[in-house]
C-alpha cells in the first residue's frame, strides 16, 4: 500500500475478525482490508467499507484502482 501513497494500519490482536470489524466501524475507518488463508493463497484481499459493508474479493491493484477514484469525488 505504501507503493501507492495509501496509509493505513494492521490490526494484529488475537481477537475474531468480527469482533476487529465491529471495533474498525465504531472507530470510522473508511476501508478494512481483511486478509486470510484463502486470500493469501489466492493473492486476493477482501474489502469492507463502512456503511456500505463487504464489497467483495478483488485483487490489490483493483482495490488501489477503485480507492483513487473514489478519493478523487
Amino acid at each position: 500500500m505504501e507503493n501507492h501513497d495509501i496509509s493505513g494500519q494492521i490490526d494484529d490482536r488475537n481477537e475474531k475478525t468480527g469482533k476487529k470489524i465491529r471495533d474498525a466501524e465504531l472507530k470510522k475507518i473508511p476501508f478494512m482490508l481483511v486478509v486470510g488463508e484463502n486470500e493469501e493463497k489466492e493473492g486476493t484481499i477482501s474489502v469492507r467499507r463502512r456503511g456500505e459493508g463487504d464489497l467483495g474479493v478483488m485483487k490489490l491493484e483493483d482495490f488501489v484502482a477503485y480507492f483513487k477514484k473514489e478519493a478523487a469525488i
